[in-house]
């Protein structure tokens, strides 16, 4: 169902109290299956406005599948569902805090955060959109989340900033329309967060991965960067009791199940270089490699890399680290194409994942040019090593 049926509007607060509201639920479970019929009956039954949130409504909830269990029940914005943590990151993260403690939950939206503090104790949301504050207690319902439990409220962050306890806080990255990375582009900016910590020391506070703090607060902080569903999604700064290796990085992977996997040290130097490609090749995870963590994973395993910042590691023994993804080597080739397609012609290789570093390829288009008939699987992982390119053929190894 495409936004460009409904006409651009103005949404008012009192769409969203009656989005919210249960007359607005007949409406949102109506069958989509043909929306050129069903529109234009919304249109008709429905002012402007609310058939627009009606619409955005039920295509946001599609979109938010992977990041929340009840999706189909629950409310966004298009900004707010963008920024909002998924609810594997949000339940480790609240983790963190005392069960029988208030937390606030400053910038709190669509209630990301919010819902997994207020599931493991009392929680306070607090956000300057009074449209998102409805949104995230709506959330809260659809939870089971009783208002005993939690709160949320409209109000600008400096008036209850000298409040007490331990507080989160996911700062708009988008104020002006686009995604920031630097941090005085926030709202709020990194120094009023700076002068809340002076007041509040126990503190989370969301960042994007590529953000750097400013370096009174990785003095102090414990940066983590955390991936979920193969990406890095966010990078957090823990300050005060929070924080479990105050000064230090962490690199945190939150893989299918509860298996959780963190690698802490500090930023290193790229790692030695290895002379000779090894049995095994080791890709670090993308939290690994955000946080700077390589050398300190290398040192873990006794591994090397291909190159200076070539992020491919290699060793000979069998690792199953849930922070690598690990290839056994079957063959190393010179990185010619003509070459390659007749080895994959021989070897009968018909499909072929193509993984690339430290050089300019668009793997999509050489695995087409590779893929042969056969029925034959392999990896083939394309960097610089010793001065030349080469094409390492290997398989990937599948751990438990």
């Amino acid at each position: 169902m495409s936004r460009e049926n409904i006409a651009s509007v103005n949404i008012h607060l009192d769409d969203y109290h009656w989005l919210t509201s249960p007359a607005a639920q007949s409406w949102l479970a109506e069958p989509a299956a043909d929306p050129a019929r069903w529109i234009p009956h919304l249109r008709k039954a429905l002012s402007p406005e609310r058939a627009h949130l009606v619409v955005e409504t039920l295509e946001l909830r599609r979109r938010a599948r992977d990041k929340f269990l009840l999706a189909d029940q629950m409310f966004f914005t298009r900004k707010g569902l963008e920024q909002a943590t998924d609810e594997k990151i949000a339940a480790y993260k609240a983790r963190r805090f005392d069960t029988g403690v208030q937390v606030s939950d400053f910038c709190c939206g669509i209630g990301g955060d919010f819902l997994a503090l207020a599931a493991r104790g009392p929680a306070r949301g607090v956000d300057r959109d009074e449209a998102l504050t409805l949104l995230a207690a709506a959330n809260a319902r659809v939870h089971g989340v009783s208002r005993d439990q939690c709160s949320v409220v409209a109000n600008e962050l400096e008036r209850v900033a000298d409040e007490t306890g331990p507080w989160h806080c996911d700062p708009d990255r988008r104020p002006a329309g686009h995604r920031a990375t630097r941090g005085e582009l926030f709202e709020p900016p990194i120094e009023t967060l700076s002068q809340l910590i002076a007041r509040r020391p126990h503190a989370a506070i969301k960042l994007a991965p590529a953000t750097q703090p400013p370096a009174e607060w990785t003095a102090q902080a414990e940066c983590e960067w955390i991936e979920s569903r193969g990406e890095c999604r966010q990078q957090v700064a823990w300050f005060g009791e929070m924080a479990h290796a105050p000064g230090q990085r962490a690199a945190t992977i939150l893989a299918v199940g509860d298996r959780i996997r963190t690698v802490t040290g500090l930023a290193d130097d790229w790692p030695p270089v290895a002379g000779v490609i090894q049995r095994y090749l080791y890709e670090p995870a993308a939290a690994v490699l955000a946080a700077k963590l390589v050398a300190e994973i290398c040192r873990e395993h006794t591994l090397a890399a291909l190159g200076p910042g070539v992020a491919y590691l290699t060793g000979d023994a069998a690792i199953e680290d849930l922070a690598l993804a690990a290839f056994e080597v079957l063959d190393v080739l010179p990185f010619d194409r003509k070459q390659l397609r007749a080895y994959c012609r021989q070897h009968q290789f018909g499909r072929l994942e193509i993984k690339k570093r430290g050089i300019d390829l668009d793997p999509n288009q050489l695995q087409k040019e590779l893929s042969g008939a056969g029925e034959g699987q392999a990896t083939i992982l394309i960097a610089p090593h010793e001065g030349k390119t080469r094409a390492i053929i290997a398989r990937r190894v599948l751990h438990s």
